[in-house]
């Protein structure tokens, strides 16, 4: 008798990877062969790496590296437990003292890894009668955690102001509301209008959490974040943000008032049931957070960097949507012809990240490039020529787009 247990025969159906391995399209799970820095080794080729999550350029940086060795050494490779028994260590301590001083709250919670923040303070926090309220395009992490909460999931259209006050009305004030938003949204790279979400929030009664796991070390004062960037720090309820972008390390973290953090810490399952981050990762988040507070040039030199390519980018023809930071999303289109220019650009030497759906809506494939502080503009205006060069050979750009000029 055939098998038809419906698990096994969506495992045995399932041959997306393959069709675009048939066509040599296939470029997920590169391995690099080195460390994260403005270049890397893919199959025994250097390749400029324009695809990093490393907006401070720190994962290579002497003093991090030299910190996460000496954590190595002193608390061995594990914490062997959880936070909530024997899993704390006095770093874990010191390190959520740094954190919530330097996003601007009381105290702060660590986790071990950014999504797990999201899936354990949503499903913590939002209760059976409770709203958690999503914008379309937030993180996966983020629907997740409100799908693991006992309360009801309303969305609002991306950065839709008027859409997220259609959706909260309908509520009763007392209700519980919990807005979660992206700071930079990941893909798209634009910025949440978060001084009209706290209007709307005061207005109807709903508290607020930004994710800022790409906008610390990005925006705000010396890199502090959405709500710093705005102004509205003590209007956001809880902050989140990951270490493994700008702070050069693994795990993540929530901040908010002590009330907040005292219950996450009893209710949060993600927290209380996962082993506790690694010494080694705390050290070098630790150092991380020393050096952009110590460099504020790298945050002035990220931006420079961003501007430069952008300003590169655009002026040969490329759309970039609607971004307003270090996250360049060069908006393809079609899924092959996005899989084949940046199969293009690794051969002509640039590593670039491309998004097919279910990554993106259909028919909105894109590659998403990303700036580090460490970049150098001899490297920018070497990608450009790369950009320009495969962009024509794929069809993403016509022939006749005129080049772009340099400063």
């Amino acid at each position: 008798m055939k098998d038809s247990n419906g698990i096994k025969e969506r495992i045995r159906n399932y041959k997306d990877a393959e069709r675009l391995m048939a066509l040599g399209l296939y470029q997920f799970f590169r391995p690099i062969q080195s460390e994260q820095d403005t270049e890397v080794i893919v199959a025994g080729r250097k390749l400029l790496m324009f695809g990093s999550n490393s907006y401070m350029g720190l994962t290579n940086h002497p003093k991090v590296k030299e910190a996460a060795a000496q954590a190595l050494l002193k608390y061995g490779t594990a914490c062997a437990g959880s936070r909530f028994l024997n899993g704390t260590l006095d770093i874990h301590i010191e390190c959520e003292e740094k954190i919530a001083a330097f996003v601007g709250k009381e105290d702060a919670l660590l986790y071990s890894t950014g999504f797990q923040v999201n899936q354990g303070v949503i499903s913590a926090l939002v209760g059976r009668d409770d709203f958690v309220v999503l914008d379309k395009l937030d993180h996966a992490s983020i629907v997740d955690g409100a799908r693991l909460s006992f309360g009801k999931t309303l969305r609002f259209r991306h950065n839709d102001m008027k859409g997220l006050e259609d959706v909260l009305k309908p509520i009763h004030h007392e209700r519980g509301k919990l807005i979660v938003a992206d700071g930079v949204f990941s893909m798209d790279g634009d910025i949440i209008d978060l001084p009209r979400v706290v209007d709307l929030a005061e207005k109807y009664n709903a508290m607020i959490m930004i994710d800022d796991a790409h906008a610390i070390g990005v925006i705000g004062e010396s890199g502090r974040g959405t709500a710093s960037h705005f102004g509205l720090t003590d209007k956001v309820e809880l902050i989140m943000g990951t270490f493994s972008k700008s702070l050069a390390s693994q795990g993540g973290f929530v901040a908010s008032d002590r009330a907040t953090i005292h219950y996450l810490k009893h209710n949060s399952r993600s927290l209380i049931f996962s082993a506790s981050p690694t010494p080694a990762n705390v050290a070098a988040v630790m150092a991380a957070l020393d050096i952009i507070q110590s460099e504020p040039e790298r945050l002035q030199q990220l931006w420079k960097n961003t501007h430069r390519l952008t300003a590169g980018l655009k002026g040969m023809g490329f759309d970039l949507g609607r971004t307003t930071t270090p996250i360049l999303p060069v908006i393809v289109g079609d899924d092959l012809k996005c899989l084949r220019m940046s199969l293009a650009l690794q051969e002509e030497g640039i590593f670039v990240n491309p998004v097919v759906y279910p990554g993106v809506e259909v028919g909105q494939a894109l590659l998403r490039v990303s700036l580090m502080a460490t970049h150098s503009f001899d490297q920018i205006d070497q990608a450009l020529d790369k950009f320009e060069l495969a962009g024509k050979r794929t069809g993403v750009l016509p022939c006749g787009i005129s080049c772009y000029g340099r400063s």
